[in-house]
């Protein structure tokens, strides 16, 4: 791939730039970690996570969960009431490598994100390199969320780029194919190490 040819770049936000998982909450709550799997995949479980992504309210999220699970009320409320001890901090090598190609000004940076749009601001006030992001698409602002194919076609229409010069840079395989059919280029990031190796390899870096 010739540098050339790309002049944006998109990133994932959980996972590439940001830590997060519920588990750092969910070990102060529960005593044995084998009780707090069994209720992260049965009660709080990552498909009810998306559908706030996808921009359902946390106030219908968990009217209807509570309803469901009665007796996990206190722990149910904890997901979004006590959300911030879910986010680890940055992914410092991805950071640097954020830094580096702002520094750079040679590409359109933007960002991606399947996120609630109710905790997503604090995110943005966290986390300072936000801001290198010249826009950034929030699925639950737009009520749609990755893989949708329609999400990566409102993607490049508002960020203004075509598929074959946009770079999308995600953790989930099931979010990167999705974007390879719609023409997007991808890395599928493992590690900050490989995003860089692969980055550089494009002649980005």
């Amino acid at each position: 791939m010739k540098e050339q040819q790309i002049d944006t770049i998109i990133f994932d936000l959980g996972g590439v730039l940001i830590k997060w998982d519920p588990r750092r909450l969910f070990r102060k709550i529960f005593v044995k970690e084998s009780d707090m799997e069994d209720f992260l995949n049965t009660v709080c479980t990552m498909h009810w996570n998306e559908l706030q992504d996808g921009g359902r309210t946390i106030a219908k999220a968990n009217k209807e969960l509570i309803a469901k699970y009665p007796v996990y009320e206190n722990e149910i409320l904890a997901y979004y009431g006590r959300w911030e001890e879910m986010l680890g901090g940055a992914i410092e090598g991805t950071v640097e490598i954020l830094d580096q190609l702002y520094a750079d000004k040679k590409y359109k940076l933007v960002a991606l994100t399947n996120w609630s749009h109710q905790t997503f601001p604090i995110a943005l006030e966290r986390f300072e390199f936000l801001q290198h992001f010249e826009d950034i698409l929030v699925s639950g602002v737009e009520k749609l969320k990755k893989p949708d194919p329609k999400i990566y076609q409102l993607a490049l229409k508002r960020f203004d780029v075509k598929a074959e010069n946009a770079i999308f840079i995600d953790d989930s395989l099931r979010n990167i194919k999705a974007a390879s059919k719609e023409g997007i280029h991808t890395i599928h990031f493992k590690s900050s190490s490989q995003l860089k190796r692969d980055l550089k390899k494009r002649g980005i870096l």
